[in-house]
């Protein structure tokens, strides 16, 4: 018989460093969770993407025991990341902050292509363009 699920918590967590301050002690702690358990889990599974923005959807149960699932982190971070920039412009349609290749943006799509809710990768390269765009990251061929 499968367990009763209480509740499911969504949070992002820099991986491998989570701790149980906010925003994962209270999430957790309000639902009875073993923070403490949970954040050695989530960081042993995570140590590879050290400091990286992650989201995770922690479901928890009626007798207060959890299972959690890692997603692939967020396009802007990953963006970010190849583009070298610390945060997106604050007018995107007329200040450009750093350029990306199209090909950095198929290996982007392919990462989190099971995370998006397309199902090939030549529309998940336009989500990600679209994002790019959005952040004032010009895309070059």
């Amino acid at each position: 018989m499968a367990k009763e699920v209480l509740t499911k918590i969504k949070l992002q967590c820099p991986g491998g460093q989570a701790t149980p301050a906010p925003p994962v002690g209270p999430a957790l702690g309000q639902h009875g969770v073993n923070i403490g358990q949970f954040v050695k889990q989530f960081n042993d599974k995570t140590k590879d993407l050290q400091g990286i923005v992650t989201p995770v959807e922690i479901t928890v149960f009626k007798d207060k025991t959890f299972t959690f699932v890692i997603k692939s982190p967020p396009a802007s971070v990953l963006l970010k990341q190849i583009a070298g920039v610390v945060k997106g412009s604050s007018e995107p349609n007329k200040q450009k902050v750093g350029q990306v290749a199209r090909q950095q943006l198929k290996e982007i799509a392919s990462k989190k292509l099971a995370d998006l809710n397309v199902d090939n990768l030549d529309a998940a390269v336009k989500m990600i363009e679209g994002t790019a765009r959005n952040m004032g990251i010009k895309v070059v061929d």
